[in-house]
């Protein structure tokens, strides 16, 4: 399988922007050795400035941020306080989240690469989602110290992650070239419709994994309202997707794709999608 000529370069640039801080783990013993982190990152971000242009210099900040972002996770993990370390579990699958959409659609689609694929321009609803979620985590964080501990109630959301990134990246690979973070509006000519693998048991099996992960990493901070709202918020995005992308299928695959609704569901709870009946036809 042919993969993007971007591939290799957002690898590279994520560990590189891993080890720039990551390395400060092993050298905790020097007081000051903090003080280099943005030294380190600022020679990174010189390097892509001076040996890249365009579309590669773009590609390369932002695997390199969020390879910043992961081994600031880590370090959450192993120097923070016992109540910093589920922010630091957070930090290091939100950055793996974003990366590896990155890498999947570079492996399964490389046609539409771009990057918009690292899906970290999500507008401004997933930036609020993002923020408040932070903001409800320091508060309760400064009022209930004691709730914001590594906890079975993290351990489940970290769970929650796990088996939500492995389903949408599991969903992404059995679509392979089917594949696209946007709702197509026109039939390619190569667009088939996949019946098999996780598809048989649900229509938006990559809808689901990230309505789980999106949940899990909400359990995985304890953050009450959060959970209660990213639910919400989440059903509903997914609701009003699911139901404009089904009649775009239907347009493409017509007979096909109703029998394909009839026998198997959309995996999410109370969301049945856009149903053709047969009056209707």
């Amino acid at each position: 399988m042919a993969v993007h000529k971007h591939t290799f370069l957002s690898l590279n640039c994520f560990l590189m922007g891993v080890s720039s801080c990551l390395g400060l783990i092993f050298v905790r013993t020097w007081s000051n050795i903090s003080y280099l982190m943005p030294g380190f990152v600022l020679v990174d971000y010189l390097y892509l400035k001076c040996c890249f242009r365009d579309e590669e210099y773009k590609v390369g900040v932002r695997a390199t941020f969020l390879g910043v972002v992961f081994s600031i996770g880590v370090m959450l993990i192993d120097l923070g306080s016992s109540s910093l370390k589920p922010m630091g579990v957070y930090t290091c699958v939100l950055s793996l989240f974003h990366y590896s959409e990155f890498l999947a659609i570079a492996v399964t689609n490389p046609s539409t690469l771009s990057i918009r694929s690292f899906v970290l321009d999500n507008g401004w609803e997933y930036k609020v989602a993002a923020i408040t979620c932070w903001v409800e985590y320091c508060i309760e964080l400064y009022l209930f110290p004691g709730l914001k501990t590594l906890s079975f109630v993290s351990v489940v959301g970290f769970l929650m992650c796990v088996s939500g990134e492995f389903l949408r990246k599991l969903a992404m690979w059995t679509a392979s070239t089917n594949f696209n973070h946007e709702v197509q509006s026109v039939h390619a000519k190569d667009h088939v419709l996949i019946t098999h693998g996780v598809y048989q048991y649900m229509r938006h099996p990559s809808y689901v994994g990230w309505f789980i992960w999106s949940i899990g990493s909400q359990v995985l901070l304890v953050n009450p309202i959060c959970i209660v709202g990213y639910a919400f918020v989440s059903w509903n995005f997914f609701y009003q997707r699911i139901f404009y992308e089904e009649i775009t299928l239907l347009n493409f695959f017509g007979a096909d794709y109703y029998k394909y609704q009839q026998k198997t569901g959309t995996g999410l709870p109370f969301i049945k999608g856009y149903v053709l009946y047969e009056d209707d036809s």
